[in-house]
């Protein structure tokens, strides 16, 4: 790294924050399903949620990459032989794309490590982000913000070794709630936004939702690889079709602020993927769904399920009762508990909190 870098790095804090979120049509979102159901015009649906991870950029010893995250121990480079195959591989991935080295990376997560709500996701958003806040202060090119979520897609494709969805970045950068519809490469922009809901709404809106933390982690690429596996293979074709349609008719309702149907949608989606792959809900998962049934609700786990996140929808008053449901039967797991359903309407910032 030149010293004009280092030099801004010792006077200036580099650093930038961006959200998490929940889901449904997830999967949808990989280019192995959205190509050959084209013609559906597959959705997936995401909230953003206040729970922010910051990344910071430090000076650190010139040549080496270091970089610190809670739950993970710390680790340290020189910047040619960076792991692409480390448990924070996809961040010295980063590094090594910009190599910008003689720095320590700090990420501060807002929601549970491997929680299935996108986190590694975002924290690579975060800190590409962190990286154009650094070169522009230096003078040099800077990637535009819509180029963002398509580089840390792209980074993180090429070193997980299996096709990987996008939804998690774009849900870090742009925040809100929005049903994103997959066009592919064939077309100026692999995307089409569409915001579902007023940022005015976000306050109410978060009162129709619980989000809880089942105290297991996952492994995304477990259950995404089996679903590819056999949809590559002709396998549940049906099935898929049936998510793009129920993801649609969910976007609709919830669009309409229609909760009702809204909550018979997520449900009939879910159901689908149990069938297919019972293992998306661990026991404490199942629990919960079947609790969320029992007062009107929806639920869904987040990602790819297999531990992690599940999260609800429903009337207020409904959600209201089971949330002490929730909480009862999230108390026979230390590590399991509630989080924040504040819907996060700032995506991706760069510089001081």
């Amino acid at each position: 790294m030149n010293q004009q870098l280092h030099d801004i790095l010792k006077t200036e804090s580099i650093e930038a924050s961006a959200p998490c979120r929940i889901d449904m049509g997830g999967t949808l979102d990989i280019s192995s399903f959205y190509y050959p159901l084209s013609y559906l015009h597959p959705c997936t649906f995401n909230i953003a949620l206040a729970m922010r991870t910051r990344v910071r950029i430090a000076p650190f010893e010139k040549g080496f990459i270091k970089i610190s995250s809670k739950g993970f121990e710390s680790a340290q480079y020189p910047i040619e032989k960076v792991p692409f195959n480390h448990p924070m591989g996809l961040m010295f991935a980063i590094s090594a794309y910009f190599q910008i080295d003689g720095i320590h990376i700090t990420i501060e997560s807002g929601s549970p490590p491997r929680s299935a709500l996108g986190g590694s996701s975002v924290a690579a958003v975060a800190l590409i982000a962190a990286f154009n806040l650094l070169l522009e202060k230096s003078g040099r090119p800077t990637f535009s913000q819509e180029k963002i979520p398509l580089l840390a897609h792209g980074i993180e494709e090429s070193v997980a070794g299996v096709p990987c969805g996008l939804q998690d970045q774009l849900a870090a950068v742009y925040g809100g709630i929005n049903a994103w519809y997959w066009k592919g490469s064939g077309s100026s922009m692999p995307f089409m936004r569409k915001p579902i809901a007023k940022q005015e709404q976000y306050e109410s809106l978060s009162k129709h939702l619980l989000v809880a933390y089942c105290g297991i982690p996952h492994e995304s690429r477990n259950i995404n690889g089996i679903w590819v596996k056999q949809f590559i293979s002709g396998e549940c074709r049906a099935e898929w079709v049936e998510i793009a349609k129920r993801t649609q008719a969910f976007v609709e309702a919830f669009a309409a602020l229609d909760i009702d149907e809204a909550v018979k949608q997520i449900n009939r989606e879910t159901a689908i993927r149990v069938r297919m792959t019972p293992d998306v809900l661990d026991d404490i998962g199942a629990q919960l769904a079947r609790s969320a049934l029992g007062y009107d609700c929806g639920a869904r786990f987040t990602g790819a399920g297999g531990g992690g996140c599940l999260w609800a929808l429903g009337p207020v008053d409904k959600i209201s009762a089971l949330k002490t449901d929730w909480e009862k039967i999230l108390s026979e797991n230390e590590d399991a508990c509630l989080l924040d359903t504040r819907i996060d309407s700032n995506g991706l910032t760069a510089g001081p909190a």
